[in-house]
């Protein structure tokens, strides 16, 4: 419960209502997350909300380890986080899509799974200029090299599974866009 209730806060929420009065979900993408918060704020609270977002992940596995330290409990502490953020109860349950707070949960658990997907990702997003298909690549390959590692247990790997259902739902309107040629390419704050 703790993990949902401190995934649940929404900082790109909290910084477009403290610094334009707006709620982020009615701007831009319409996404409460860091690359929406980059297209309404700018570069420098987009990198604060994606620090932010991150954090809450390894603060759930954290609470995971501390309070626990049974690796299904860790995992689902992870899981609660992520659903925090994407469905959060102080915002009427319409959050973000919980890529952030994903890498902090997987980076903790699976750190190098996670890295190289992340690289994988990153050269997406470099090269093609869209987030999304980056995090759907980072999702979809940290499943895939945990499932080849032998240092993964076998809850991360389920947490692993389930997060990239979650997260590929979560984007199917990016995908229906990226499919039809129609999906927005990361740019900088707009005018």
């Amino acid at each position: 419960m703790i993990s949902y209730l401190i995934g649940a806060i929404s900082f790109s929420y909290i910084l477009t209502k403290k610094f334009k009065k707006v709620d982020i979900r009615k701007m831009g993408s319409g996404n409460a997350g860091a690359t929406n918060t980059l297209r309404v704020l700018g570069v420098g609270p987009a990198i604060t909300v994606l620090l932010l977002d991150v954090s809450k992940g390894i603060i759930a596995v954290l609470l995971g380890v501390t309070f626990s330290g049974d690796e299904w409990v860790i995992a689902l502490c992870g899981l609660a986080a992520i659903i925090g953020h994407n469905w959060p109860i102080y915002y009427g349950f319409r959050g973000g899509k919980g890529v952030a707070t994903t890498i902090g949960v997987l980076a903790m658990l699976m750190f190098f799974p996670a890295l190289y997907a992340g690289i994988i990702a990153i050269l997406t997003i470099v090269l093609t200029r869209y987030v999304s298909l980056g995090a759907l690549l980072f999702m979809a390959f940290t499943t895939i090299f945990a499932g080849f590692s032998k240092n993964v247990p076998d809850p991360y790997f389920y947490l692993a599974m389930i997060v990239t259902l979650i997260s590929f739902w979560r984007h199917r309107t990016n995908i229906q866009r990226l499919w039809n040629g129609t999906e927005n390419k990361l740019s900088k704050k707009k005018d």
